[in-house]
């Protein structure tokens, strides 16, 4: 019986995250911090080849690549974009992307088991966080609106390091979140309604929504 092998990475967060399934099974799981001046991505192929090897899989044996495609470091963002629409394209195989905003939120519920549903928000400058609530993202919104959310007291608040001390909440970055396995987890369980041709694989630079 054939084999379903995925490989899945994440370079747009403050660590880079590396995982290889077998079906919806973990085989292996890697991550990689910066350097000294080098930005972790920069080992993105190197630590590819490192797990593919250390598995006795080559690339062709691989159906389907999943990433994080943002909100996040831009230059993250475009590497880790860039290298899965290559390799999907040079490997004719399945790809999907999966935003930071929903991988971190179901890492955290499934760590701590909340009883509220989780309002994600993660710093976006000029005074603006991304939203993700209810399951999806909802732009780049002011601080002052999502604190009036907030201020109902319905939802468990997950935020960052930078908009903690505005927001509360819980800072995700502290919590050791099991990052890698959940976006392997969402790619497996997308990948199968979604559509999965790398055309359509594209960063997500949120902007903040129109005036008016």
């Amino acid at each position: 019986m054939t084999k379903n092998y995925t490989l899945c990475f994440d370079t747009c967060l403050e660590k880079m995250y590396l995982t290889l399934s077998s079906d919806s099974s973990i085989l292996t799981s890697e991550t990689i911090e910066n350097h000294d001046s080098k930005y972790h991505s920069a080992f993105l192929i190197s630590t590819i080849e490192k797990i593919l090897n250390k598995n006795g899989i080559k690339p062709a044996d691989l159906s389907l690549i999943g990433i994080n495609i943002g909100p996040g470091s831009f230059t993250g963002i475009r590497a880790c974009t860039t290298t899965a629409r290559v390799m999907a394209q040079q490997l004719d195989i399945k790809a999907i992307g999966v935003s930071s905003l929903a991988i971190i939120t179901e890492a955290f519920k499934k760590q701590q088991q909340t009883q509220k549903p989780v309002l994600t928000a993660l710093d976006a400058r000029k005074n603006k966080a991304y939203l993700y609530l209810d399951d999806e993202i909802k732009g780049a919104v002011e601080l002052e609106k999502i604190k009036e959310i907030i201020a109902s007291g319905n939802y468990e608040v997950l935020t960052d390091a930078k908009l903690q001390p505005a927001l509360g909440g819980t800072i995700y970055q502290e919590l050791n979140l099991p990052l890698g396995e959940t976006l392997a987890e969402l790619v497996i369980k997308r990948a199968k309604t979604q559509d999965t041709d790398w055309r359509k694989l594209k960063p997500l630079y949120i902007q903040p929504p129109p005036m008016g």
